[in-house]
């Protein structure tokens, strides 16, 4: 990428930033208004209470992150390890594919309140929450990617004698690795409304929990700053996966290597 260019970009979006936060900060003026959409100082000052003048939110962000993180790595390994199993196994795929659509059709949120049946009102109901979200999404990108491998592909490397160990690391892992990547994205924010939602319905550690308390006595901005906040971690977890794609992914061309071509 052209350097002036990236410099460039990055000053649209912060003008767009600003643009945004100065139309923000106009509208609250009006203090009607502001009760319903808050105010941005308010807001960017309890951030700075939360980390640096009370510090109080980093048990609570640490709750709320090993919720996600663990729903993330669980659902992506069920989500992995079903996706090439069904995607392998058409007969086990045609008996499970009704039962596997009724769950997906689901709506996962209306089982939080089985999870904290189940598992309590602990960590475990928000990690298995979170990990109904993260599962279908990558067991469905994973079953399309191996199906979609390249039958002349296949054809070639059985014919050249790969046995199935190796037509599962030299063929459909690859085939599936961006199509996984591509969920991971998505996984990445529904493993934090998992987490968030279960702390909502009952917690009493958490963001998702500072965020209920902050609902209950009508203050909007520290709601706000709350949602500022796991929306910051939801990036910076995108980011990590990002970095790990570009790691893993080495084989593929860029986008601009391939408009060169």
């Amino acid at each position: 990428m052209n350097p002036a260019h990236g410099l460039g970009l990055l000053a649209a979006r912060l003008a767009v930033l600003l643009a945004v936060l100065l139309i923000w900060h106009v509208f609250a003026r009006d203090p009607q208004v502001a009760f319903f959409i808050g105010e941005p100082l308010k807001v960017a000052g309890q951030v700075i209470s939360w980390f640096v003048t009370e510090a109080d939110i980093y048990p609570h962000l640490a709750v709320t992150l090993l919720e996600t993180v663990m729903a993330f790595a669980i659902g992506t390994v069920f989500g992995l390890l079903m996706g090439l199993w069904l995607a392998l196994s058409p007969i086990a795929a045609a008996i499970l594919d009704p039962y596997i659509k009724a769950l997906n059709a689901m709506p996962r949120v209306i089982l939080a309140p089985i999870f904290s049946v189940w598992f309590g009102l602990g960590m475990a109901s928000k990690v298995a929450l979170a990990i109904t979200l993260v599962f279908f999404i990558v067991f469905f990108n994973v079953y399309q990617g191996v199906r979609e491998v390249s039958p002349v592909i296949l054809a070639n490397a059985k014919m050249l004698g790969a046995s199935q160990k190796q037509l599962l690391r030299a063929v459909y892992l690859p085939s599936a690795t961006s199509w996984v990547f591509s969920s991971l994205h998505t996984s990445v924010g529904l493993a934090f409304v998992g987490a968030v939602v279960g702390e909502y319905l009952g917690s009493a550690r958490g963001v998702g929990y500072l965020i209920l308390q902050a609902e209950g006595t009508f203050d909007i901005n520290t709601v706000i700053a709350g949602i500022v906040v796991l929306t910051f971690c939801a990036l910076l977890l995108d980011m990590l996966v990002t970095l790990t794609e570009k790691r893993l992914l080495t084989w593929q061309p860029r986008q601009g290597e391939t408009e060169k071509l």
